[in-house]
């Protein structure tokens, strides 16, 4: 019986200059937002476009809803939305008319119909009222939107969004979570990115990729539920920052008022430090920094 959803199993990718982007990545995806997180070079954007069909991979096999990706991309490519890392818009030409043109390569041969919809999905990225002015003099998170309203047409069933809020100031990255959110749990979306609020915020699933090599994935709940209790907290000045970085596992550090605050992964409190409730980022640094520790032994 054909499988509901997105089914990755035992993908393998190593390029010609001998990096393996992609070291036996399985997965299971089903209907709503599934976070990807992972550090830049991580083999996310290796995974989506391999995913969107725009790459083979070595060995492995991909399913989504009943269709064999690997052996059919073109059945993909009909209920597939993509939104790129970075992309190119052709200079001085307006929203409408390049969401247009890129409605007619969709197959929307109909004007009155695809006035309609070039005209809905521009509403509802909130970018009807520039609707006449040229893409390409669009801020980066108009041209995100605009991203994603082209991701949109033909209402795919996969929607695929590597880094989209990267370089993105904190009221534009809002204005996109709500727009994300607002795709609703029918269709499968994949949020490829480093930035972990963006999982935290957006995602009831997830997974934690470095190396090529998926580390982690559950429920965000349930993945800080497991170091709940271990994490460990201490602010210090910069030169009782290095030195303690030296003697204990700390997973992450940060500024806070010009003073370092030090999050350890134990299971003891460490001398001098309190317990402090963990969170996603906790998560992610501590699952990294045991990755690391692994392939430094």
């Amino acid at each position: 019986m054909a499988t509901s959803g997105l089914e990755i199993k035992g993908l393998t990718k190593t390029y010609d200059n001998g990096v393996k982007a992609l070291n036996n990545v399985n997965l299971s995806i089903s209907k709503g937002m599934f976070g990807l997180l992972g550090p830049n070079g991580a083999g996310k954007s290796s995974l989506m476009r391999t995913i969107a069909t725009l790459q083979q991979p070595d060995t492995g096999s991909i399913h989504f809803n009943g269709i064999d990706v690997l052996n059919d991309p073109q059945a993909l490519r009909k209920t597939l939305g993509y939104l790129p890392q970075d992309f190119s818009v052709y200079p001085r030409i307006s929203a409408f008319d390049l969401l247009d043109h890129l409605a007619v390569l969709k197959g929307f041969n109909q004007k009155k119909v695809r006035k309609e919809l070039v005209e809905s999905l521009l509403a509802h990225t909130n970018l009807f009222q520039h609707k006449d002015k040229a893409v390409s003099g669009f801020s980066g998170g108009m041209r995100q939107r605009f991203g994603i309203a082209q991701a949109l047409l033909g209402d795919p069933d996969l929607l695929i969004v590597d880094e989209p809020t990267a370089g993105l100031d904190p009221e534009e990255r809002n204005r996109f979570h709500n727009l994300l959110v607002s795709l609703g749990e029918q269709k499968v979306i994949i949020l490829s990115t480093h930035i972990v609020d963006d999982v935290a915020e957006l995602c009831p699933a997830m997974a934690v990729l470095a190396s090529g090599q998926i580390l982690q994935q559950g429920s965000p709940t349930q993945l800080i539920d497991q170091i709940q209790g271990k994490i460990w907290s201490k602010t210090v000045s910069a030169a009782e920052a290095a030195e303690l970085e030296q003697q204990l596992p700390v997973i992450a550090k940060r500024l806070f008022a010009g003073r370092t605050v030090l999050h350890v992964y134990a299971e003891q409190a460490p001398e001098g430090f309190a317990a402090t409730p963990a969170g996603l980022e906790d998560v992610y640094f501590s699952t990294l920094a045991s990755h690391r520790q692994q392939h430094a032994a």
